[in-house]
């Protein structure tokens, strides 16, 4: 299931938020580079703690991080799924804005359709083609077909199941993207 939460955090906290999105640093993982910032211990856990709420049961953060994208920096699409975080198959993942560039036009997060797999990746079990996606596929517009795009808001929680093919929209800002990226199990 998706949702969106618009308001997730108190307005306060949420200032203070968006004045420490900055200083990021560039990391390499494998072919790809990103910009990125860790989380701190009260903050994942805050996040931790509300996502259980709405799932209805403790949750269990795999991977988490603030990440950057502007003019020159983070610019291809990179469309994948998150099938794989850390050895481990997340069963969510969520994109909660924190900066939204000022852009003409509808930015926020693209959910697309892949000319063979359709719009979930369902073969977990084969890492082979779920590379291949990520290598091959995930910049070649001629292998997806756009779904939808849900529009980028400040404070705008977003939740979708990793499988899911997605990508930033569009590939390149003007101004500057902050989002904080999470991918979770749900204890059942």
């Amino acid at each position: 299931m998706i949702y969106i939460i618009d308001d997730f955090l108190d307005k306060d906290l949420f200032k203070i938020l968006e004045n420490k999105a900055n200083k990021f640093s560039k990391i390499n993982i494998q072919d790809r580079t990103f910009w990125l910032k860790s989380a701190s211990k009260e903050f994942i856990s805050l996040m931790e703690d509300k996502l259980s709420e709405i799932e209805g049961s403790k949750i269990n953060n795999i991977l988490c991080f603030f990440r950057e994208a502007k003019k020159g920096q983070d610019n291809e699409w990179r469309i994948h799924n998150d099938t794989y975080m850390n050895g481990q198959l997340p069963d969510k993942a969520i994109v909660f804005h924190i900066k939204c560039p000022n852009e003409k036009g509808l930015n926020g997060t693209a959910l697309w359709e892949h000319v063979k797999h359709g719009d979930v990746y369902k073969d977990q079990k084969n890492t082979e083609e779920f590379n291949r996606l990520l290598k091959k596929d995930a910049n070649n517009k001629n292998k997806w077909n756009l779904k939808s795009i849900i529009g980028a808001k400040p404070n705008r929680l977003l939740s979708y199941p990793s499988h899911y093919f997605h990508s930033k929209y569009p590939n390149e800002f003007m101004g500057q993207r902050v989002v904080f990226v999470m991918f979770y199990k749900i204890n059942k």
